[in-house]
C-alpha cells in the first residue's frame, strides 16, 4: 500500500464512523443501553483510527489541490471549511461525552450528547463527502 491509498482508508473510516454512530443512536432509542455503549465505542476507536492514518497520509502525501471551479469550488471549501472547524471542536466534545457514559453520569452524558451526535455525524459524513470531491467528482 502507498501513503497516496490512504485517502481511500481515511474516507472507509469515516464512512464506517458514520454508519457506527447511526447504529449506536438506535440501540439507546430503543433502550439497549449495552449495545450502544460498543457501537459508540467502535465509533470513537474508528474515528482514532482515522486521526492517526489522515495524520501519516497528510505527513506523506502532503495537502491536495481541488481541482474543481466555479460553484463546486465554492461548495468544496465551505463543505471543507465547516467540516475541519467541526472536527477540532468535536474531539473533547467527543471525550468528554465517552467518559460520562462510561463513568455512569449518564445526566451529564445525556446533555453534552445532544451536541456532539449530530456534530460527530456530520463530520463524518463530510469527510467522505471532502473525500468525493477531491478524488471523484472533480
Amino acid at each position: 500500500m502507498k501513503f497516496e491509498d490512504l485517502s481511500t482508508v481515511n474516507a472507509l473510516l469515516n464512512l464506517i464512523s458514520f454508519l457506527l454512530l447511526l447504529v449506536g443512536y438506535r440501540h439507546i432509542k430503543a433502550g439497549r443501553r449495552e449495545h450502544h455503549k460498543k457501537f459508540m465505542i467502535a465509533a470513537f476507536l474508528t474515528s482514532g483510527a482515522f486521526l492517526v492514518s489522515y495524520l501519516v497520509y497528510h505527513a506523506n502525501v502532503g495537502s491536495v489541490p481541488f481541482r474543481g471551479d466555479g460553484w463546486s469550488r465554492i461548495i468544496y471549501f465551505i463543505v471543507l471549511i465547516s467540516h475541519i472547524v467541526l472536527a477540532v471542536v468535536i474531539v473533547p466534545m467527543v471525550m468528554i461525552t465517552l467518559y460520562r457514559g462510561v463513568k455512569g453520569k449518564f445526566d451529564l452524558h445525556k446533555t453534552i450528547a445532544k451536541k456532539t451526535f449530530p456534530i460527530w455525524v456530520y463530520v463524518s459524513i463530510t469527510g467522505v463527502v471532502v473525500f468525493l470531491m477531491l478524488y471523484h467528482i472533480f
